[in-house]
């Protein structure tokens, strides 16, 4: 709609390759303020404290969407995403990536990170009903082992997607 009509107000002959339309279009839509904006919206991105990990890589991808000429490469993405988690949701991503995370080519990164952002329920969330941040930690409390256990096995259902989404793509 908006866009296509300030195409058509454009003087004939003033559009005349892909990079002229591009480039007349990001100064239209995206002046160099709001382009600053976002790319610092996106490098000074942050878990918040309550946040679960689905919801922080869904803002993440929206603000990327917001500036779809922000400019920074895929390993530069994950690598800003990665490091604004808290320390539960990075060592969950460590474990599925088999290793460091940010070792894993940006593709491979990627698919981890969305395979963990369609696990049901967040390990990283403060107010889970199953953790008690007052609780005293006990290695033999029922409830604990069934979270523990409730870790591994959406751990190894990450591992196992990726790698059923790899076997796929060869």
């Amino acid at each position: 709609g908006e866009a296509r009509d300030w195409l058509d107000k454009e003087p004939p002959r003033s559009i005349l390759t892909w990079d002229d339309l591009v480039s007349k279009f990001i100064n239209q839509y995206f002046p160099p303020s709001k382009t600053t904006y976002y790319r610092n919206e996106i490098i000074t991105f942050y878990q918040k404290p309550n946040e679960a990990f689905n919801e922080a890589w869904e803002r993440f991808k929206g603000l990327l969407r917001q500036c779809p000429h922000h400019g920074f490469s895929e390993l530069h993405q994950l690598d800003t995403f990665y490091n604004s988690l808290n320390s539960n949701d990075q060592d969950a991503l460590d474990s599925a990536a088999g290793g460091n995370f940010l070792d894993k080519m940006p593709q491979e990164g990627l698919a981890i990170i969305e395979s963990k952002s369609k696990v049901r329920y967040s390990r990283s969330r403060a107010n889970d009903p199953r953790v008690s941040t007052d609780a005293p930690l006990s290695n033999s409390s029922s409830s604990n082992n069934s979270f523990d256990m409730q870790q591994i096995a959406a751990s190894l259902e990450d591992k196992m997607t990726i790698k059923m989404n790899q076997m796929m793509i060869k």
